[in-house]
């Protein structure tokens, strides 16, 4: 083991070196770079406003983007941020000494309510410039308002809460009318519905907040300076309009469930995060005299929404009696405290302060601090300046805070997409694991860092952690690239090593059966792995020789079946006589070169099922590479287990139809040496043809021959055309036989009559059969007695043959009678033949002198015609001009030749005067007469009319026009 990892480190050398380099040059040990090129910006970011308001501000609201802004005492500024240089100005109209104390802008930043100093309040809506007074609110300080924002529009605001400085709640609707603005009171009902108490009777509702649950169920919560009340209740579907008396008349009898607590600075604020695509505030901060109760909204408990509640109390700089906070605003994982002269970022997750923002005192006092929850925005103003944060990845430290809270998964959370951090996170969770004895844990973990893989390994086996160690290397091996592949190949033999001495040590141990179990299910699962399979295969030598070592033949088997190794595992089976088996896997996987490898020690042993095997291959399997072990088993078994070569040789050329000569051979040798009956229906079935039969005849001659089968012999003779030696060895055996051989040669008549005298001479000479004899003579009409008598011995007296010879006289005696009847039929013939000969001579035909020639349609007698029995008339040359193209090359050639000596013969001779018969007369010796020359012409040319003969019908397929002067011909017409 300790030879692998040495190997193993060496591997990773080059790796660990570029680690150290990055090392001393400031990176951290995990390789990661941490290195930023520019200063980091802070979480929250503060920007100026570049604004000068002509007056100082009285107060300052922003929802959905929507800013609206007190000014003066008479003056409302409202600006749209998306367009912040169209800002819209609108006067309050009032005359008297009222000023704003306070202003809500709902969260859809369509409606505005302005509370005066004078217990009076004012409705402006965005879509007007007309600022309306609410005559039913009058007499009443308003301190907060909780929207409704289920139910709310841009002109109806819904049911909603209004809470008072005397500590009543009241039920109010404001509603714009759409046809002329104002045209009845905007208020449509103010009712009370309860009143908050403390100790001391009746207090301030400092914040109110609706929030609607599941099943229907809204929850209300209010505050006062020491509590916190929540009121919880079902509003029936479809009677949401009707508003939320039923559930504070559900609390009239009995208080609700609030939290208190002793200290107070005169008011508090209760601040939510709602996350973004959410509707509804997934945490809280009640800013209060203790400090800042801070928790979490689970919205699934029946009676509180309020869940993992803690206070953080105020940093110790903080002095309620002096410079109490004024604000406070909540974000993912901060609150924000709103000082006179600073804001203080506090988070969440452990109460210390992570931001400090000390603001000039040139700016003022810091006035009041509040949050677009819609873009998640702060905004902070004095009486001249107005401020804006944007809030930058807040959670970007958040991990190392979870993280040292040993809340780990919420640190990988929350650092998954910064691998450098992650690396971090995952070896602090896998030292917390080791250090709190969770092995298995802590391996998973390491797996996945950066850290040096001999630091983790040396500190398993120290521990002598195996198992443990054993997770590490699968989950490292996991992690590897396809590249890394000296790695890959260490960690799968070291694994390997790992897993067969554990199964060694729990297989002697029968109290640890089950977890031997399941450890050989994982090893196997590990050999079996896609992932491993290449690794595994390129060195499975070196796991054949650990599996080895170990004597672990079972996972061997296992190994190699994976492998697809086949021939190791039929031959381990082969060892250990396990027969059935290997041919199990034979068949089971159909390898045709382990079938021909193993065939001769299967067959030895289980003939019967290895013949099963080969015929359930088929075709697969070539017959002549399994013939060597046939003949090995063959030689040495009895005829019963011959019969299953005997057996396969006939699947292959019954069934499968093989031509190999080799497997017929074969075949022909076991019917010879073991079923004799079967060689001659074998060769009888294979025919008689040369061509068509797959055996050796020269071979299967020289074994019947051996083993003295003459039937088969005679049969082989046959086939071979060899009659003569057929005729002689079938005498020996039967005359019959002899003599059906005998007919066979039907095309020579001197060979057939030859073998009958040879059976013939068997039976006078050899059976001194005369009977027999004759009856020979009966059997074949080719010999007559004349050819038998000499085999008969001179003392046989002509009783014997008196009938046969005059049968022969016989015979003779219609054979010449047959012969002249025939003379006479010749003599008639030739007598008919001259008489139309004759006749032939002296036929005429006529033609009018009007008649045209067939082919030029020319008067017919100006030139030589020839006239045909059709009645069709051509010209010489005419007849000449259409035979001749359509004649053999051959004819063509003679036809030139004879017009040559035609033309010859009719130059005018050198003397004057010309024998007489000239035309007639010999032109000398070897010379034809003109008159034959004409003769041999009119053959040619004049055997047939050119309409109506054979010459028609053979040019039925020639074209009209020839193709190669198609082009011209086509040209010709255009």
């Amino acid at each position: 083991m300790a030879s692998i990892l040495d190997e193993y480190e060496d591997s990773l050398y080059r790796s660990a070196s570029v680690q150290q380099s990055r090392a001393s040059v400031g990176i951290p040990h995990s390789g990661y770079v941490n290195a930023r090129l520019e200063k980091e910006t802070p979480i929250f970011n503060k920007q100026r406003i570049d604004f000068a308001p002509p007056e100082k501000i009285n107060s300052l609201v922003v929802s959905s983007n929507q800013l609206c802004m007190s000014l003066g005492k008479d003056t409302l500024l409202r600006i749209d941020l998306g367009k912040p240089d169209e800002p819209n100005q609108v006067e309050l109209g009032r005359k008297d000494e009222a000023k704003v104390y306070k202003m809500f802008l709902d969260h859809t930043g369509s409606h505005l309510l302005i509370a005066l100093n004078t217990s009076e309040c004012l409705y402006l809506n965005r879509s007007v410039q007309k600022v309306r007074a609410l005559s039913r609110w009058k007499g009443h300080l308003i301190e907060s308002v909780g929207w409704n924002k289920f139910l709310g529009s841009e002109t109806n605001t819904g049911p909603i809460l209004v809470g008072t400085a005397q500590g009543q709640i009241y039920e109010a609707e404001i509603s714009v009318s759409e046809g002329s603005l104002f045209s009845t009171n905007p208020d449509q009902y103010f009712r009370q519905v309860y009143t908050l108490e403390e100790e001391s009777g009746p207090a301030p509702v400092c914040c109110l907040e609706i929030e609607r649950g599941i099943e229907g169920k809204f929850f209300i919560i209010a505050t006062t300076q020491k509590r916190l009340f929540q009121f919880v209740g079902k509003v029936p579907e479809g009677t949401e309009q009707q508003g939320f008396s039923s559930i504070f008349a559900m609390h009239a009898d009995h208080l609700p469930s609030f939290r208190e607590f002793p200290a107070s600075f005169g008011f508090s604020e209760i601040a939510f995060y709602t996350p973004k695509l959410r509707s509804n505030p997934r945490s809280f901060a009640w800013m209060m005299g203790n400090g800042v109760l801070y928790g979490t909204l689970d919205y699934s408990h029946p009676d509180s929404i309020l869940s993992d509640e803690q206070v953080w109390v105020y940093p110790s700089d903080i002095d309620i009696t002096v410079n109490k906070p004024i604000s406070i605003v909540l974000t993912q994982f901060h609150f924000l405290l709103l000082l006179p002269d600073r804001v203080k970022a506090v988070c969440t997750l452990n109460g210390q302060v992570v931001f400090q923002d000390l603001f000039l005192e040139k700016f003022g006092l810091l006035t009041r601090m509040i949050k677009d929850p819609t873009v998640q925005q702060i905004w902070i103003h004095t009486e001249k300046v107005v401020f804006r944060y944007h809030v930058q990845r807040e959670s970007r430290d958040v991990w190392k805070m979870y993280m040292n809270m040993n809340k780990f998964d919420l640190a990988k959370e929350y650092c998954k997409d910064r691998p450098e951090c992650l690396d971090i996170v995952l070896a602090k969770e896998a030292e917390h694991c080791f250090q709190n004895k969770r092995y298995i844990d802590s391996a998973k973990c390491y797996a996945l860092t950066q850290n040096y893989f001999e630091e983790i390994a040396l500190k398993f086996i120290e521990a002598k952690q195996e198992e443990a160690l054993m997770e590490f290397l699968i989950k490292k091996l996991s992690n590897l690239k396809p590249s890394e592949k000296t790695q890959t190949t260490l960690l799968t033999t070291w694994l390997t090593e790992l897993y067969l001495n554990w199964l060694g040590i729990l297989e002697g141990d029968p109290s640890q059966r089950n977890l031997y179990l399941d450890t050989r299910e994982k090893f196997r699962t590990f050999l079996s792995s896609p992932k491993n399979k290449d690794c595994l295969f390129n060195n499975r030598a070196s796991i054949y020789e650990l599996l080895a070592s170990h004597g672990d033949t079972e996972h061997m088997v296992y190994f190699a079946v994976i492998m697809q190794d086949y021939e190791r595992v039929v031959a381990h089976h082969c060892q250990h006589d396990e027969y059935d088996e290997a041919l199990n896997v034979l068949s089971r996987h159909r390898d045709e070169k382990l079938f021909y490898k193993f065939s001769p020690v299967l067959i030895q042993h289980i003939p019967k099922k290895v013949v099963d095997a080969w015929i359930s291959m088929g075709s697969r399997l070539d017959a002549r590479n399994l013939i060597p072990a046939l003949v090995n088993y063959s030689q040495s078994a009895s005829t019963q287990q011959i019969n299953e070569a005997i057996r396969y040789m006939e699947f292959c050329v019954y069934q499968l139809e093989e031509t190999q000569q080799a497997i017929h051979n074969y075949l022909l040798s076991l019917y010879a040496l073991c079923r004799p009956d079967s060689l001659l229906s074998y060769l009888e079935q294979a025919g008689t043809n040369p061509n068509r039969i797959h055996y050796d005849l020269k071979y299967a001659l020289r074994l019947c021959a051996e083993h003295g089968h003459h039937h088969a012999c005679v049969h082989i003779y046959k086939v071979m055309e060899l009659y003569e030696e057929a005729v002689d060895l079938a005498l020996q055996v039967d005359v019959d036989l002899a003599k059906s051989c005998a007919d066979l040669p039907e095309d020579d008549e001197e060979l057939r009559k030859k073998l009958w005298l040879k059976i013939a001479r068997h039976v006078v000479q050899e059976e001194k059969d005369v009977k027999k004899a004759m009856a020979c003579l009966s059997s074949c009409a080719l010999l007559k007695i004349e050819d038998v008598l000499p085999f008969f011995p001179d003392f046989v007296t002509i009783d014997h043959f008196k009938e046969a010879i005059c049968n022969s006289l016989e015979d003779y005696n219609k054979h010449i009678e047959e012969l002249k009847r025939e003379m006479e039929e010749a003599t008639q013939s030739a007598k008919r033949i001259r008489e139309d000969i004759q006749e032939m001579r002296n036929k005429y035909g006529s033609v009018e002198p009007q008649e045209k020639c067939a082919a030029c349609d020319f008067p017919l007698l100006n030139r030589p015609f020839y006239l045909f029995l059709c009645g069709h008339m051509f010209h010489y040359d005419c007849l000449l001009q259409a035979v001749f193209p359509n004649l053999p090359a051959y004819k063509q050639a003679k036809l030139e030749d004879l017009q040559k000596k035609l033309a010859a013969t009719s130059q005018p001779s050198k003397t004057h005067h010309r024998p007489k018969d000239a035309d007639t007369i010999s032109l000398g010796k070897g010379q034809q007469s003109r008159e034959q020359i004409k003769a041999d012409i009119d053959d040619i040319v004049a055997a047939e009319c050119v309409y109506c003969g054979e010459l028609m019908i053979r040019s039925i397929d020639k074209p009209f026009i020839d193709p190669q002067k198609y082009e011209e011909e086509m040209q010709s017409w255009l």
